[in-house]
């Protein structure tokens, strides 16, 4: 009976961190950028005397949907999305690089162009505004602006976009992706592209997400009746041991 609880206990602890994943998944349905997480898990052949009929399931490390999400038009001169593959760079709390296709972009106290509380990246390093009239980004992501009291337009910076390879990506705890293996930082990338006035909204289908996590439930109320049935033959068996 043990090895029945132990297969259905398997089960049921990878249906509680899939339902993890996809509740994840349906709660960020509508933040700017995201990209929705996959679960993955390898079904293990349990070793041992007689034939291998049980399998347990180990979880495997997951990744991410790198498909784009749709473009909303917002009119905002400081909201920018990408247009096909690519990353908007930002410093992350540590110090290091973090990239993100988030571009609900905002300026600071002393013109610190941030996404949240992280300073965005410039080819150059962190991007500061000065005050203003108007302001344009262009597609290649430079930031030209027309200054407070008029005069001629001046380029005060440009956008570091970088299109690593996704395999190369890992997202982090904090939402953002990071790059692995040595340097752990990319390149900036000559051939992304971006749309002003634009946000590219989260990939997460919800109606997916949501029939994911109905099935999920069925699944570990299955995987909860195998380990009650387990109890239940053990209870029955011990019975008939002491004859009664």
């Amino acid at each position: 009976m043990d090895k029945l609880l132990f297969t259905a206990m398997s089960g049921a602890s990878r249906v509680m961190m899939a339902q993890q994943v996809h509740a994840n998944n349906l709660a960020n349905v509508n933040t700017t950028g995201f990209r929705s997480d996959i679960e993955q898990a390898d079904s293990v052949k349990v070793k041992g005397q007689g034939y291998d009929s049980r399998a347990l399931v180990a979880a495997r490390a997951g990744g991410s949907d790198f498909s784009a999400g749709t473009l909303q038009h917002t009119d905002n001169p400081l909201d920018v999305a990408i247009r096909g593959k690519g990353f908007f760079a930002v410093e992350a709390h540590e110090g290091d690089e973090a990239y993100t296709r988030a571009g609900n972009f905002t300026l600071g106290a002393e013109g610190e162009l941030m996404l949240g509380e992280r300073p965005v990246m410039g080819v150059g390093g962190a991007i500061v505004i000065p005050e203003y009239e108007q302001l344009n980004i262009g597609s290649d992501g430079t930031i030209s602006v027309v200054p407070q009291g008029g005069g001629l337009v001046q380029e005060v910076g440009q956008l570091k976009l970088v299109n690593p390879d996704f395999a190369q990506l890992r997202k982090s705890e904090d939402g953002l992706f990071r790059v692995t293996g040595e340097g752990g930082q990319a390149d900036a990338a000559d051939d992304v592209t971006v749309a002003a006035g634009y946000l590219e909204s989260s990939n997460v289908n919800a109606i997916d997400a949501l029939v994911n996590n109905i099935s999920l439930a069925r699944n570990f109320e299955l995987q909860v009746k195998m380990m009650k049935t387990a109890e239940q033959l053990a209870t029955t068996g011990n019975r008939l041991i002491r004859g009664n």
